[in-house]
């Protein structure tokens, strides 16, 4: 299962408002501004098929995303690596967050200037960005959307749309964020299902 999702149309009419912009540096604040948050998420692949659970997120660095019961998958971003986990298996698959669209939400010292821009959103109130290293396409192309207030500077993060290399696409939308909560380290460690070898 990929982060990746298609094109921001379903990402939302969360909230009534009429259309607004924003810039790029209001989004960096926003980013930046995030020390912690709690949501809901729906993730939604290429099929149709929807599944959901709860994202944590701490900066710097630290996400997890934590399925519902009876999906045996868990993602967790530790601030230099993003691993999935899949129990079902025990099958532990790891990349450099750097390498994963997520470290436009994860990094947020990036300057988002340098990779991503503001695009036109399908529904009203929410505010798009579309980012892409041009440097590494195989990373895919992810489209961010967030709607005015709720959050810090005067943002909220409702989702996001990923694309990959291969046209592969899912979305992961947010619901019930909460920021600024306590969230212990504890939170992004995970265990590993994978056999240990004699004397390990």
């Amino acid at each position: 299962m990929r982060f990746i999702t298609t094109a921001a149309i379903a990402l939302s009419a969360a909230s009534p408002l009429s259309a607004q912009t924003a810039s790029l540096s209001e989004i960096s604040a926003h980013l930046r501004g995030i020390t912690t948050m709690t949501a809901n998420f729906t993730q939604t692949d290429r099929n149709g098929k929807s599944v959901t659970g709860t994202l944590s997120l701490k900066q710097p660095g630290r996400i997890r995303f934590e399925y519902q019961k009876g999906v045996p998958l868990l993602v967790v971003g530790d601030g230099n690596w993003l691993t999935m986990i899949d129990y079902s298996v025990r099958q532990v698959s790891r990349w450099p967050v750097g390498g994963s669209p997520l470290s436009v939400l994860i990094n947020p010292s990036k300057d988002i200037g340098r990779f991503a821009h503001i695009v036109p959103a399908a529904a009203p109130g929410i505010v798009m960005i579309e980012a892409r290293d041009p440097k590494h396409p195989e990373f895919g192309t992810i489209s961010i959307a967030f709607a005015r207030g709720g959050g810090p500077a005067g943002l909220s993060l409702q989702g996001w749309t990923v694309l990959d290399a291969q046209n592969g696409q899912s979305i992961v939308r947010l619901s019930n964020q909460r920021y600024g909560g306590a969230i212990s380290d504890r939170t992004f460690r995970w265990d590993d299902p994978r056999p240990k070898g004699p004397g390990k």
